[in-house]
């Protein structure tokens, strides 16, 4: 399948303050969480993407279309949900969406009934004729999310879309979103709460400082090549002979760590064991999280 997005060099400017460094991505179909530390360029990568900034350098492709030559033909496929707070608080939730469809192209009678159904998907068909100033946090994220959506866009990007609200609420919104990649629309979703990445995508973008840090599948951050084996016996010995077979291993009192290990490992752990005449009490891979690895680049960075 095409790239969903693709840049090259991209680069991007506020004076003498750099918000993106030579970023080279590139983002499949999916849910995609866009990752990083306040400042550290998500709000500008997503707005270089509408065509909304024009970057200082570099290309960059949305849904097969240059961002910077045709962003209006990228906005027709698009749909964005700002930070920020942005809703007329004189209008009703119904109204509101409908216009918002209108402006994506949609008749009057096909906005009004597809910003119905919008609002009945986001969870909001009893209070879609309240006005929005009187939305709570948690309603009015779900009125940006409706507005977003109305108009069946292929993208979808949401800026800090759980941001405000309490943990119900946020879970709702997650839920949400992860409803949108089970209808085919992909999504970018810019967050510092790293758990929500986790929980919700499909692969992953991390920012730091306006560096590319990593980028790729959330499912590369499960179990690491690092195994933690647990032995009944001389754990230097053990280490030793791992370290014979050919495996990085180092002991501690009573375990031994093996780093950069392949499935076809653990059989050696196990017949060295066996031959040696030890007892594996547990033998199990290091988890690492994304906030492990984000914090692990920053330390590099501070070194």
């Amino acid at each position: 399948m095409p790239a969903v997005v693709s840049t090259q060099s991209l680069t991007h400017a506020y004076g003498d303050v750099v918000a993106l460094q030579d970023v080279d991505v590139t983002l499949g179909a999916g849910v995609t969480g866009l990752v990083g530390a306040n400042g550290a360029g998500k709000t500008t990568f997503l707005r270089v993407l509408l065509g909304l900034l024009h970057p200082t350098h570099g290309n960059v492709m949305v849904l097969g279309r240059d961002a910077l030559k045709d962003p209006l033909a990228v906005r027709s496929l698009v749909g964005y949900m700002p930070e920020n707070q942005c809703l007329p608080k004189d209008q009703t939730a119904a109204d509101f969406v409908a216009y918002t469809a209108e402006l994506a192209g949609l008749p009057t009678a096909d906005a009004r009934r597809r910003a119905s159904e919008t609002l009945f998907l986001v969870g909001l068909e009893e209070e879609r004729f309240r006005f929005l100033g009187d939305f709570s946090t948690g309603m009015a994220q779900r009125v940006k999310l409706a507005q977003a959506i109305v108009h069946g866009p292929e993208l979808v990007l949401l800026d800090e879309p759980a941001s405000g609200l309490d943990p119900a609420g946020r879970e709702a919104m997650l839920e949400l979103i992860r409803r949108l990649g089970s209808f085919g629309i992909n999504v970018i979703f810019s967050s510092h709460l790293l758990t929500d990445i986790e929980a919700t995508c499909d692969s992953v973008m991390l920012l730091d400082a306006g560096w590319l840090v990593r980028s790729g599948p959330v499912s590369n951050l499960g179990p690491t090549s690092t195994i933690t084996v647990e032995v009944i016996g001389d754990a230097g010995e053990f280490a030793a002979r791992l370290m014979a077979a050919g495996l990085a291993a180092v002991a501690s009192e009573h375990d031994v760590t093996v780093t950069g290990a392949t499935d076809h490992d653990y059989d050696v752990i196990r017949d060295t064991a066996d031959d040696q005449g030890v007892g594996i009490y547990r033998l199990s891979p290091t988890s690492r999280s994304l906030e492990d690895e984000f914090l692990m680049r920053a330390n590099k960075a501070e070194q």
